[in-house]
Parts: structure tokens; C-alpha cells; sequence
């Protein structure tokens, strides 16, 4: 079963704007992309993998509606495919320069201000208290 951190009420909140009607999606899949850096952290879990210290509940929330208003920014849908070309053409055929530079922990494209959550609660780079 996917662990998905935040809520659209929370994304609500996090962003000011309504939450968009694919909030659901686009949550479980930030929260795969909070759960792909964080793979050498280590925090108390409860029987079914989530969090149970609340600054790391609020910490793993906030990284994760940060990375959903990121992908919304940059036009990306969860999948990871959008801003992968520079431009893009159909006929006759160009495509331009590549983007592929995933800077984060895991080749995740994460979002600075999930990053910066995370970093702020400890748990990057894995750091075991």
C-alpha cells in the first residue's frame, strides 16, 4: 500500500489556491517522489510505514504539497516527463536540447522547497538520531 503524506486540504492550505480535481494522483505521486529521498532516512513508523513523530508527519506534508505545486508549475503531470525538451515539434520532426538533470537524492526531480522541508527536519542526507 502507497503511503501518500498530505491531504488536498492540505495542499489547499499549502498553496492558497483551490486544489486542483487530480489532487489525489498528483499527491500519492509526490509522496513516491518524498519517499525515493528519503530512502536512507531512518524515523519512527507505525505498523504501516508512516510517520508517527509529528514534526516529520508535518515535515514528509509539507515536502510533498511542495512538490505537487512544483509540478504544477513546471507543467508536469506526476509522470516526470514534462521539461524533459527544450522544445518540441510534430512535423517535420524536431525535438531540441534535452533537460534530464535530476539533482536530488534518488535521480528525484525534487522540488527546492520539499528539499528544503526535509533538510529542515533531518532527514537529508539520512540522518539517524
Amino acid at each position: 500500500m502507497a503511503r501518500i503524506y498530505a491531504t488536498p486540504e492540505q495542499l489547499t492550505a499549502w498553496t492558497g489556491q483551490p486544489a486542483p480535481t487530480d489532487a489525489e494522483r498528483l499527491l500519492a505521486r509526490a509522496s513516491e517522489d518524498i519517499d525515493d529521498a528519503l530512502l536512507t532516512a531512518c524515523y519512527p513508523t507505525d505498523a504501516a510505514g508512516m510517520p508517527t513523530d509529528p514534526a516529520i508527519v508535518q515535515a514528509l506534508a509539507d515536502a510533498t504539497c511542495a512538490q505537487v505545486e512544483y509540478q504544477l508549475a513546471t507543467g508536469d503531470d506526476g509522470t516526470g516527463a514534462a521539461g524533459r525538451w527544450g522544445s518540441v515539434s510534430i512535423g517535420p520532426v524536431s525535438l531540441g536540447d534535452r533537460r534530464d538533470s535530476p539533482q536530488a537524492a534518488a535521480d528525484v526531480d525534487l522540488a527546492p522547497r520539499a528539499h528544503r522541508a526535509l533538510k529542515r527536519a533531518g532527514l537529508l542526507p539520512g540522518v539517524i538520531w
